[in-house]
C-alpha cells in the first residue's frame, strides 16, 4: 500500500493503540509535531520511531514550526528560545551583509537542534510582506515590509536549513501580508490591484520558487476567484502558484483546521487535493477528523509523489560550521532578547 497525500498531526507525547491502528492503515506520508507532542529529546525520537514503525517506512517527513519568536514548538530548557524573523530584517537594515549571515546563522542552528531530533522539515521562513492596514498575525514573523529584505534574508534561511540537513517551506503562498484577519479565525479577502500583487505579494515567492517545498495561505483572493480560498482554488493554483509565481516545489495546504475553510473535514481535504496541492495537512490529532482526512486523500502519486521525492532527495547530511560565530550573529541580530536563548548555547559542528 503507498503512502497517502497527507501529513498527520497525533494527540500527544506518545501513540495510543488507536493512533497507531490508524497511521497503520492511512499511511500519512508525514508527521506533524506541536508543543503537545514535545517533552524532552528522547521523548520525541520515539514518537517518530513509533510513527515509521506505524505507517512501515522511513521515506516520511517530519515537520514543525520552529520560526523563533512567537511560533517555536521546541522551548528551553532542552531547546533555544530564538528572535522572531523580524530581528534579522532591523539588523539587515542596517548591515545587509551583517543581516544575511544572521538570519543563515539562526536557521542553521535552529537545523542542528532538529536534525538531532529526526525532524526532517521546519515551516520556514515566512515570505510574506506585511502591510500596514494587516492582521497581526504576521507581524514580526515576517523579515520586514519591504520585498528586497524578505526575499535576502528568506533566501539565507533557506541555505541556513539545507545546510544543517532541514527541509524549508516557504509561507504562505501565494501571500498572507494584506490578510486583515486571522485565517485561523476566519477567511480574509485581499482586495489589492494585480499590479500590487505582482510588485510585493507574489515577489519573493517567485524570487525563492524552487524551494523544495512551500505551503499555501488560506486568503481570498477576488482577482482570481472571489469564491475559494487559495488553498480550494484551481484557478489560484494553477494560474498564480503554478504558472505565475512558479512554483516547482512540494506544496501543501495549510492547516485543514483553520477556521478559513468551511465543510467537513473529508470536504476540506479533497478540496485543497483537487485545487492542486500536492499534500493536504491536518494539525489538530484530533482521531475522529484524522480518518475523515485520511479516507478523503488519494494515494500519494504522479507530479504529488514525483515532487515529494524531489524534496526528500534535497535532505544532506549537516556540513561543519563554528557554532559559537553563529550564535554570536544571531545575539547581534537579538539585541536585548538574547537573555531568553536559553541553555547553554553550545551546539557541536
Amino acid at each position: 500500500m503507498d503512502l497517502k497525500a497527507f501529513i498527520s498531526g497525533c494527540a500527544g507525547p506518545v501513540l495510543d493503540d488507536a493512533e497507531r491502528l490508524f497511521f497503520a492503515a492511512a499511511r500519512p506520508c508525514g508527521l506533524i509535531l506541536f508543543r503537545r507532542n514535545c517533552q524532552t529529546p528522547e521523548q520525541i525520537r520515539a514518537l517518530i520511531a513509533d510513527f515509521k514503525e506505524s505507517v512501515a517506512s522511513d521515506e516520511i517527513l517530519v515537520v514543525i514550526d520552529q520560526e523563533g519568536g512567537r511560533v517555536q514548538r521546541l522551548r528551553p530548557p532542552d531547546w533555544r528560545n530564538m528572535p522572531p524573523a523580524r530581528c534579522y530584517g532591523h539588523l539587515y537594515d542596517i548591515d545587509p551583509d551583517m543581516g544575511i549571515r544572521a538570519a543563515f546563522a539562526g536557521a542553521r542552528l535552529t537545523a542542528q537542534e532538529l536534525y538531532d531530533l529526526g525532524i526532517t522539515v521546519n515551516t520556514m521562513p515566512v515570505l510574506d510582506v506585511p502591510q500596514p492596514e494587516a492582521h497581526e498575525i504576521i507581524g514580526d514573523r515576517a523579515y520586514g515590509t519591504d520585498p528586497g529584505t524578505v526575499i535576502a534574508l528568506g533566501r539565507a534561511v533557506i541555505e541556513g536549513c539545507l545546510s544543517g540537513g532541514v527541509l524549508p517551506v516557504i509561507k504562505h503562498v501565494p501571500g498572507h501580508g494584506r490578510a486583515t484577519a486571522d485565517s485561523h479565525l476566519d477567511l480574509p479577502r485581499i482586495d489589492a490591484e494585480l499590479s500590487e500583487l505582482d510588485d510585493v505579494d507574489f515577489r519573493p515567492f517567485h524570487a525563492l520558487r524552487h524551494a523544495p517545498l512551500a505551503m499555501t495561505a488560506h486568503v481570498l483572493l477576488p482577482a482570481f476567484d472571489d469564491e475559494r480560498p487559495a488553498s480550494v482554488s484551481p484557478a489560484i493554483m494553477d494560474e498564480v502558484i503554478r504558472e505565475r509565481i512558479g512554483l516547482t516545489g512540494l506544496v501543501m495546504s495549510d492547516d485543514l483546521g483553520m477556521e478559513a475553510l468551511g465543510g467537513s473535514f473529508a470536504e476540506r481535504a479533497r478540496g485543497v487535493i483537487d485545487a492542486g496541492c500536492d499534500l493536504a495537512l491536518h494539525c489538530s490529532g484530533i482521531l475522529g477528523q484524522m480518518i475523515e482526512v485520511g479516507n478523503a486523500v488519494p494515494a500519494l502519486e504522479g507530479l504529488a509523489a514525483a515532487r515529494f521525492a524531489r524534496a526528500r532527495a534535497a535532505l544532506r547530511e549537516p556540513e561543519p560550521f563554528d557554532a559559537d560565530e553563529a550564535l554570536a550573529l544571531v545575539t547581534e541580530a537579538a539585541g536585548t532578547q538574547v537573555a531568553s536563548l536559553g541553555r547553554d548555547p553550545t551546539v557541536p559542528a
